[in-house]
C-alpha cells in the first residue's frame, strides 16, 4: 500500500504559479488547488481528512486589491483544522497585511517569486513542527499539565475546571481563536472521573452538512446511497466518555434539533433505523462566536444554546493574562527548541517589556508561531527590541489598544502608543501630531461645554485668552 502523503492547499488565483507549485511540489504532498474562497469550502469538505499545510495568497477574488478574501480562508482553514500551518505567499515581507495573517494564524511567509526549493524546505519543516506539536497535546493530556499560567484568570480557570470536571451535564467553552479551548476541552475530560473512557474531538465547521448526521449519530447498512455497512457515530464511540463539538456554532439547523434531543434524555438513532440507543457521554463544545447574538439572528436555536451553557466557561484573551505572556514564552521556547535541536533565544530588557506591552490579537496560537520563527531566525541570541517588534502585527494591536482609554499619567502607556505610531506611519510629523491633539481636545472640551468659552477654558486647565488665541491659529481653525 502507498503511503499516505500529508495533504497541501495552494490557494491562489495565478494559474502561472499554482501550476508551477503543483508540478513541484506534488512529489511531496497530495497538492490540492483552489482560486477562491468558495472553492475552497468545496475541496475541504471533499477530504478525508483535515489538510495539513496551506500556502495562501492574500490578494484572492473577488477583491483580488484587498487582502480580506485571504484573510478569511486563513480563518476557515484554522476553523477546519486548528493544526494546519499556513503559510502565506507574499511579494513584501514587512507588508501589514502579512503581519496580520500571521497574528490570525499563519506561521510564516514566503517571498513570490518563489524559491521553490526553499518552500519544500520551509513546508517539511512545518510538517515536523505540527508532529511535535500533536505529540505534546497528547502528552499534556495525560499528564494533566497543559495549563501553564500564574495569573488570576487562569487560576480561576483551573477552579472552574475542578469544580466542574466529575459534573454530566454540558460544558460550553467561548474564547476568542487561538485562545486555548481545544485544551480546555480535554482538561475537563482528563481532570475527571471519565478519563479511563474515550475522549473524542469533533469539529463541526469540518465535517460536510450532509454527512454530519451520520458522523454525529451513524447509520445502518443502505440507509443512503454509498452506505455499504452499518457505522457507528461519535455519540456512539464515545460511550462513557467525553464528546467534544469544537465550532458548535458552524453545526446545521437541521441538527441542533436532534443534539437538543441528546442533551435533553440522551436519545437518538442512527439513519435508516428504528431503534433509540441511548448516549451517556457527557458534551463538552467550544465556539468563538457570541451564540447569544447568534440565536437572535436565527442562527443558533436558543434552546440549544441554554441547554449547552449550562456551565459556561469564558477563556480570558492572552492580552488579559500579564506575566503569563513570559511564561509561555520560555515554555515553547524551551520546547521546540529541544525538539529540533536548537537552543532557545533570549529577549534583552528592552525586548521583554515590549513582549509585555504587546497584545497578541491571535491569542495563544500567535504566541507559539511568533516562539517557532524566532527560533529559527535567532537560535541562541539575545533578541533587541527591534528585531522582535518586526515579528508584531503593531496595527491590530494599536487598535486593541483604543478600545480603552488613553492614560496620559501613565508615561509607559503614552510610550508604547507613541512606538506603535511611528512603527506603523510612515514620515511622522511631530509638529503635526501635538497640533492635532490640541485641536482635538480643544473641539471636545467645546463641544461638552456648549461653545462656552470660559467653561471650556477651566476645563482644559487654561487661560480664556490663551484658549482664544489656540483657536485662532490657522491650524486650530
Amino acid at each position: 500500500m502507498a503511503e499516505t502523503r500529508p495533504v497541501l492547499m495552494i490557494i491562489d488565483d495565478d494559474p502561472l504559479i499554482t501550476d508551477t507549485l503543483h508540478f513541484v511540489l506534488s512529489k511531496y504532498f497530495d497538492v490540492c488547488v483552489a482560486e477562491s474562497h468558495a472553492q475552497l469550502k468545496s475541496l475541504l469538505l471533499q477530504q478525508d481528512a483535515p489538510p495539513a499545510l496551506a500556502l495562501v495568497d492574500l490578494g484572492l477574488p473577488p477583491s483580488p486589491h484587498t487582502p480580506e478574501e485571504g484573510f478569511k480562508v486563513i480563518s476557515a482553514l484554522l476553523a477546519h483544522s486548528p493544526t494546519i500551518k499556513i503559510h502565506v505567499l507574499s511579494g513584501q515581507s514587512d507588508d501589514v497585511n502579512v503581519k496580520r495573517a500571521l497574528s490570525l494564524g499563519a506561521v510564516d511567509f514566503i517571498a513570490k517569486p518563489c524559491d521553490v526549493d526553499k518552500l519544500k524546505d520551509m513546508l517539511l519543516n512545518a510538517l515536523k513542527v505540527q508532529d511535535v506539536e500533536l505529540n505534546e497535546i497528547k502528552t499534556e493530556q495525560q499528564l494533566h499539565e497543559g495549563l501553564l499560567g500564574n495569573s488570576l484568570p487562569m487560576q480561576a480557570l483551573r477552579m472552574q475546571i475542578s469544580q466542574f470536571a466529575d459534573s454530566p451535564f454540558p460544558v460550553l467553552i467561548e474564547g476568542e481563536s487561538g485562545s486555548g479551548k481545544e485544551l480546555i476541552a480535554s482538561s475537563f475530560h482528563y481532570s475527571s472521573k471519565r478519563k479511563s473512557q474515550p475522549y473524542l474531538s469533533v469539529n463541526c465547521a469540518a465535517i460536510s452538512p450532509l454527512l454530519a448526521e451520520s458522523i454525529l449519530f451513524g447509520h445502518t447498512k443502505g440507509a443512503f446511497t454509498g452506505a455499504i455497512s452499518a457505522h457507528t457515530g461519535y455519540f456512539e464511540d464515545a460511550s462513557e466518555g467525553t464528546l467534544f463539538l469544537d465550532e458548535i456554532g458552524e453545526l446545521p439547523l437541521e441538527l441542533q434539533a436532534k443534539l437538543l434531543r441528546v442533551l435533553e434524555n440522551g436519545e437518538y438513532q442512527r439513519i435508516g433505523e428504528t431503534q433509540t440507543r441511548k448516549s451517556r457521554a457527557r458534551i463538552v463544545a467550544a465556539t468563538n462566536r457570541d451564540l447569544r447574538a447568534e440565536s437572535r439572528a436565527g442562527r443558533f436555536r436558543s434552546d440549544l444554546y441554554h441547554r449547552l451553557s449550562v456551565f459556561a466557561i469564558a477563556v480570558p484573551p492572552l492580552r488579559e493574562l500579564g506575566e503569563d505572556k513570559q511564561l509561555l514564552r520560555e515554555h515553547f521556547s524551551a520546547f521546540y527548541a529541544n525538539q529540533i535541536g536548537q537552543v532557545p533565544f533570549s529577549l534583552d530588557a528592552t525586548a521583554q517589556a515590549r513582549w509585555l506591552e504587546y497584545n497578541f490579537p491571535g491569542n495563544v496560537r500567535e504566541l507559539r508561531n511568533i516562539v517557532i520563527r524566532l527560533i529559527a531566525k535567532y537560535s541562541g541570541k539575545t533578541i533587541k527590541a527591534n528585531d522582535l517588534v518586526a515579528e508584531f502585527d503593531l496595527s491590530q494591536s494599536a487598535q486593541s489598544s483604543n478600545d480603552e482609554p488613553l492614560n496620559f499619567n501613565d508615561e509607559a502607556s503614552l510610550k508604547a502608543q507613541a512606538q506603535r505610531h511611528l512603527q506603523n506611519q510612515a514620515n511622522v510629523s511631530l509638529d503635526v501630531v501635538l497640533k492635532t491633539w490640541e485641536k482635538a481636545y480643544i473641539e471636545a472640551a467645546m463641544q461638552m461645554t456648549h461653545g462656552n468659552l470660559s467653561q471650556a477654558a477651566k476645563l482644559l486647565n487654561v487661560n480664556r485668552t490663551t484658549l482664544y488665541s489656540r483657536m485662532s491659529t490657522p491650524e486650530n481653525t
